[in-house]
């Protein structure tokens, strides 16, 4: 079981979405939104822009991009995070 990293910033977190299909698509403030395209549907994700996230944004984020995938949060984080 992968632990949910404490340091991850907002800009890595969408540098490392990218091979996801994420790209950003605008930036109002210090909040970041992602989209993901593909032809059945598109997902859309705000990122805050701190230094670090915090845990509990972190995660909700995450448990919301698994769902969207349809894989498990546990294998995101593991993708993700273990380089």
């Amino acid at each position: 079981m992968s632990k949910i990293p404490r340091d991850v910033s907002g800009r890595e977190l969408c540098k490392r979405l990218k091979p996801f299909g994420y790209a950003v698509t605008r930036q109002t403030g210090s909040h970041v939104r992602l989209t993901r395209d593909i032809p059945s549907s598109s997902h859309n994700i705000t990122i805050p822009d701190h230094n670090p996230i915090r845990v509990g944004t972190l995660n909700s984020i995450l448990n919301d991009i698994s769902l969207h995938l349809q894989i498990p949060k546990d294998q995101l984080v593991s993708s993700l995070f273990d380089n």
